[in-house]
């Protein structure tokens, strides 16, 4: 049977994982061309973009990588480009690029609020306005935003950049669901709970003194399951999203958190 993404071109922003293992955004590329799409695979990191480019390839499917910083207009302008020049088309957008610095309110440094929100929120903002047009005038799209639960809930732990630009990913996603509806594009947001992924080892490990065998242990046992999800949870709900399954579903927010955002404590 055709994979549930066949034959669409799917941009995939943060398609390198930042450490060992699998992230988010390398498992949900990986993910879209087992099901049949062309995935852009998006990076600033040489590396990081070549070895998705590799497990894609070698299991036979189609991919390609950008090197671009999406933090930088210049850059997302070029990438759209690049796909409606080569492929005449985008169906799909998926902006997984983020970041966490630890800090709250008062100790968090400007720099580091700046950073965190340019990467976390401007970078949607500008991918999502470079292909909006292209999206409208073809009359179909689907763009999925990875948001957090941190941005609907405190996790305790202070880091008051992530959590609003967490919550702006949202507002940006709704705001875009709402007034691209009638032209046949769909936004919808993931909010991932605790997901044990290399995105979190540096910066939360040293919330526990830089041991990162006691804060997995620590998050693990915040989640109703005992345990955190991975990145392939979040994939497989970038999957739904993006296919034609989900034709009916714009402006959600899917939570994807082992049912921590149910309790109480």
């Amino acid at each position: 049977m055709p994979g549930r993404l066949q034959d669409k071109v799917a941009i995939v922003t943060g398609a390198g994982s930042s450490g060992p293992g699998w992230g988010n955004g390398k498992a949900t590329a990986v993910l879209f061309a087992r099901e049949g799409a062309h995935v852009v695979a998006v990076d600033r990191e040489r590396k990081a973009v070549d070895e998705t480019l590799g497990i894609i390839r070698g299991e036979g499917h189609s991919a390609e990588a950008v090197i671009a910083d999406v933090t930088q207009a210049s850059d997302v302008e070029r990438l759209v480009q690049h796909c409606i020049t080569t492929h005449g088309r985008i169906d799909i957008l998926h902006n997984n690029v983020g970041i966490v610095e630890v800090g709250g309110p008062v100790d968090a440094s400007e720099e580091s609020w700046d950073r965190v929100v340019d990467v976390n929120l401007k970078s949607m903002y500008l991918t999502c306005r470079a292909v909006l047009p292209h999206m409208a005038r073809a009359g179909r799209g689907a763009i999925v935003n990875i948001s957090s639960i941190a941005g609907i809930r405190w996790l305790g732990v202070p880091y008051v950049s992530y959590a609003a630009s967490k919550a702006g990913v949202l507002g940006l996603t709704q705001s875009i669901a709402l007034e691209y509806a009638k032209q046949g594009v769909r936004a919808n947001a993931i909010l991932p709970g605790l997901m044990n992924t290399p995105m979190i080892v540096k910066p939360l490990s040293s919330v526990y003194g830089g041991d990162v065998d006691k804060m997995l242990a620590a998050r693990s046992a915040q989640c109703p399951t005992g345990k955190m999800g991975d990145a392939w949870d979040v994939a497989y709900a970038a999957l739904y999203l993006a296919s034609d399954e989900a034709k009916y579903v714009t402006g959600a927010q899917l939570v994807v958190d082992g049912g921590l955002t149910c309790k109480v404590v």
